[in-house]
């Protein structure tokens, strides 16, 4: 597994969830964390859990100022910026295309897909001007395949992949690392939205269906070791026995 002692990571949606569990792990591996989301009181309490290592810095990823603006905060904290990970993501609200809000489901493409162009933007530059880096997206199966009430949402996630491909065609000759990783269902609040909705296979899987969020969160702390160089502008599926394999969940 990566040794991150010296390395600083900024993560998007880092009040919950996976989120949650990868500043855990990364804090773990020696890393200083800038912990990112909207949701200040949670990302305080996060930060004083994991001590000294952690900075919380209150930011909506759909506003480009305000990615910037964490970007620079985290590297005046930690002197500099050596993975991003972009996971920040909803998917509520759950319905059918021709019945769904126009502008609540622009919201979701603000932040799934806008917001992960907005950290790669705004982080990117700063690690090339350092040597290099590593940008990790969370992807999902659902940018694979369509699914009913989910149209925002696997729009989204189709978006982040072909980012994710984008930006290793343009950086890896920069020294960036790209990578998406697509956990597949993660036992978060999420799935607790989607079963309410009752749309669709994944909203009737039984919660013990789903994987701990720790898997995913060690899943992207390996995709910052050399032993994932091989899958570098491409996209990992943690549903795979062989990743899972090298990653050491699941077993």
């Amino acid at each position: 597994m990566a040794d991150m002692n010296g390395k600083s990571v900024l993560i998007t949606g880092a009040s919950r969830g996976i989120g949650a569990s990868a500043a855990r792990v990364f804090a773990a591996a020696g890393a200083q964390v800038a912990l990112v989301a909207r949701s200040g009181a949670a990302l305080d309490q996060l930060a004083a859990e994991i001590g000294p290592a952690a900075l919380a810095i209150s930011c909506d990823v759909s506003r480009y100022g305000d990615v910037e603006q964490a970007v620079r905060t985290a590297v005046d904290r930690f002197g500099g910026l050596d993975v991003l990970i972009n996971n920040a993501g909803v998917i509520e609200p759950i319905a059918p295309m021709l019945e769904v809000d126009p502008a609540a489901w622009g919201q979701v493409i603000d932040i799934n897909l806008k917001g992960v162009f907005h950290g790669m933007r705004a982080a990117v530059p700063v690690m090339v001007a350092a040597g290099g880096g590593t940008v990790l997206t969370i992807s999902s199966g659902a940018a694979h395949s369509a699914l009913e009430g989910w149209s925002h949402y696997c729009t989204s996630k189709a978006g982040d992949a072909m980012l994710t491909m984008c930006l290793d065609k343009e950086t890896r000759g920069k020294g960036i690392r790209a990578m998406g990783l697509s956990p597949g269902t993660v036992a978060t609040r999420m799935q607790r939205e989607i079963k309410a909705s009752g749309l669709n296979p994944v909203s009737a899987l039984d919660w013990s269906d789903h994987i701990p969020p720790d898997w995913p969160a060690k899943a992207l702390l390996w995709m910052c070791s050399a032993d994932a160089d091989e899958f570098v502008g491409q996209e990992i599926s943690l549903r795979d026995p062989a990743i899972r394999a090298r990653v050491g969940v699941g077993q």
